[in-house]
């Protein structure tokens, strides 16, 4: 199976399983009359399997790890390093607590550590304003580890793009809301 032919078969689970209609509360605390819950689509073994291969594909080549903010990252990181463990590029995960756990080694960001200024791609399921994947980027940053991109499953074209832009970040997304919606009005 092609790329492309995984990338149309990821939109169908999502619009299947993850992309409902209604009155929804984002955790933006913005109003919206739908809801993408990826974590459907990202624990589908279907699912992880054609994100970890399309998100591994489109990595800039001198990536060496990705990262994000748990829990909605979690998954995407281990399909993505499952994926490349597979291939002759692989990729280490990082997962980017909220704030440093408060025992043991009261690390903020767990994996293996990677030499400083090692290319981290954040990944995110759902991007609207943002913030989730800033928090991530900052964490990375602070570790040493260049991060430029965020690669997220949907973005759902509400600011996200021109936010990370201010932060000199590069936002690709594998679907946009507007693909979504015009597959499943």
């Amino acid at each position: 199976m092609t790329l492309t032919e995984k990338r149309a078969q990821l939109l169908e689970l999502i619009g299947k399983l993850a992309y409902k209609k209604g009155d929804f509360i984002l955790s933006s605390g913005q109003k919206s009359s739908y809801y993408i819950n990826g974590k459907l689509v990202t624990l589908h073994p279907q699912g992880a399997r054609y994100i970890g291969e399309i998100m591994h594909a489109l990595l800039p080549p001198d990536t060496v790890a990705v990262g994000g903010l748990t829990l909605g990252a979690d998954p995407i990181v281990s399909a993505i390093t499952v994926v490349s463990a597979y291939s002759d590029r692989p990729i280490y995960g990082l997962i980017v607590r909220k704030q440093a756990k408060e025992h043991g080694t009261a690390q903020t960001i767990e994996g293996c550590p990677l030499p400083p200024g090692s290319r981290v791609v954040v990944v995110e399921d759902v991007v609207t304003t943002g913030a989730s994947a800033l928090l991530a980027v900052q964490q990375l940053r602070g570790a040493g580890y260049l991060v430029e991109d965020v690669l997220a499953i949907v973005d759902r074209q509400e600011g996200a793009a021109a936010r990370y832009a201010q932060e000199g970040l590069t936002l690709q997304s594998l679907f946009t809301i507007a693909e979504i919606q015009a597959q499943f009005p």
